[in-house]
C-alpha cells in the first residue's frame, strides 16, 4: 500500500537549517545528527539568518558546507578566539564553534580555558569521538586509558602519555562559566536531551548570561575500527562511564530561563 505524504501527515523533513549538500562523513558517523539539531534549534529559535558559525581544522571544518548559516573557518585551535572577536563586534548576533576534541582539547586548550574565563557571550559545541578523527585516527587528549590508536597501538599508557581530559568538568569551574553540559549522540533519547541541550545554550548566549559549552559524546567508527552500530554500543559502554552526561554549570540566571 503506497502512503501518500502531505502536510497533515508529514513528520520528518529537512530543515530549513540544513543546506542540500550530501554530506560527506564516514557511515555511522554522529556528526550529521550534531548538525541536524545544530539546524533544527537555531531555526525553531528564529535567529538562522543570523547566526555565525566558526569552524576550525579536522572532521568539524566541513560544517560549514550543511548548516545553513553565515560560517568562518578558524585555525586549527583558534575558534574561541576567532568567535570573540565576531561576538564583542557584533553583539547581535548569535555566535557559536563546532568543534571536535582534538581541536579544542589540544591545540586549543588555551584559546577555550580563557574563552570561558572572560565569560565570553558565545557557544560551544564540542564533538567528544575520543579520536583524532580526520588525520588517521591518533590518540587524541579524550582518548580513553588503554584505547588503541593508530599513534597508541597498544593502548593509552597512562603512565607514559597522562589520563583523557575531561573538558565539561575543568571548564565548569571558571566563573565566566554560565552553562556546561555532556550529552551524548547514541540512542534517540539522548540526542532528544542533547537538542534540548543546545536550545538552553543559546537562549544563555541569548540573554547575555555568559559563554555556554554543549559537550557531545559522538561515534568514529572508521577510526574506532567498527561496525556503525557497534560503535553505538560502545560508546554506551565505555564512554559514558569515563565521561558522565550531567549539567556541570547551570547558573542561577541560566536555572531562571526555565527552558
Amino acid at each position: 500500500m503506497t502512503t501518500i505524504v502531505s502536510p497533515e501527515n508529514l513528520v520528518y523533513s529537512r530543515p530549513r537549517g540544513l543546506t542540500e549538500a550530501v554530506e560527506h562523513y564516514c557511515p555511522g558517523c554522529t556528526h550529521g545528527v550534531a548538525h541536524r539539531l545544530l539546524a533544527e534549534v537555531l531555526e525553531e529559535m528564529g535567529v538562522l539568518e543570523r547566526a555565525i558559525g566558526v569552524a576550525p581544522v579536522g572532521c568539524s571544518v566541513f560544517a560549514y558546507n550543511y548548516i545553513n548559516c553565515d560560517f568562518l573557518e578558524a585555525a586549527h585551535g583558534r575558534a574561541p578566539a576567532m568567535a570573540t572577536g565576531v561576538k564583542r563586534v557584533l553583539p547581535d548576533r548569535i555566535v557559536f564553534t563546532y568543534q571536535g576534541d582534538g581541536d579544542l582539547a589540544s591545540i586549543g586548550m588555551g584559546e577555550i580555558v580563557h574563552a570561558a574565563a572572560r565569560g565570553e557571550n558565545i557557544t560551544v559545541i564540542f564533538i567528544n569521538n575520543a579520536i583524532y578523527g580526520m588525520t588517521g585516527g591518533q590518540m587524541a587528549p579524550t582518548t580513553l586509558p588503554g584505547m588503541k590508536t593508530s599513534s597508541s597501538p597498544n593502548g593509552r599508557d597512562v603512565e607514559a602519555q597522562g589520563y583523557p581530559i575531561r573538558m565539561a568538568e575543568m571548564l565548569s569551574t571558571l566563573d565566566g562559566a554560565g552553562y556546561i553540559v555532556r550529552r551524548s549522540l547514541h540512542d534517540p533519547a539522548n540526542i532528544r536531551k542533547a537538542k534540548k541541550a543546545i536550545r538552553t545554550a543559546f537562549e544563555t548566549q541569548k540573554n547575555g548570561l555568559g559563554f555556554s559549552m554543549v559537550e557531545l559524546l559522538s561515534t568514529c567508527p572508521t577510526g574506532w575500527s567498527q561496525t556503525p552500530v557497534d560503535a553505538l554500543g560502545w560508546l554506551e559502554e565505555h564512554m559514558i562511564p569515563a565521561f558522565p552526561l550531567g549539567d556541570y554549570k547551570i547558573s542561577e540566571a541560566v536555572a531562571a530561563l526555565k527552558i
